[in-house]
C-alpha cells in the first residue's frame, strides 16, 4: 500500500455529521439574527450560532435531570 492510498482512505470517512452541523448552524443564524435588535445582538447571535450544540446538549441535560 503506497502513500496515495492511505490519503485516499482517510478522506472517505464521514462527512454527514458536518453537513447537518452546517444546516443546524444556518439555522439558527437565520433564527438569532432575526430575533437581535441592534449590531451587537446580531454579533452575540452569530456567536450563539455557532456554538448552538452546546446549548442544546445544556438543555436536554437540563430536562432529564429534572425528571
Amino acid at each position: 500500500m503506497d502513500e496515495s492510498d492511505r490519503k485516499y482512505r482517510r478522506r472517505g470517512r464521514g462527512g454527514t455529521g458536518s453537513g447537518a452541523y452546517f444546516l443546524g448552524f444556518l439555522g439558527a443564524l437565520i433564527y438569532y439574527i432575526q430575533a437581535s435588535d441592534g449590531f451587537w445582538q446580531g454579533v452575540l447571535g452569530v456567536l450563539k450560532a455557532i456554538v448552538w450544540p452546546a446549548f442544546v446538549v445544556y438543555e436536554l441535560l437540563k430536562f432529564l435531570m429534572a425528571n
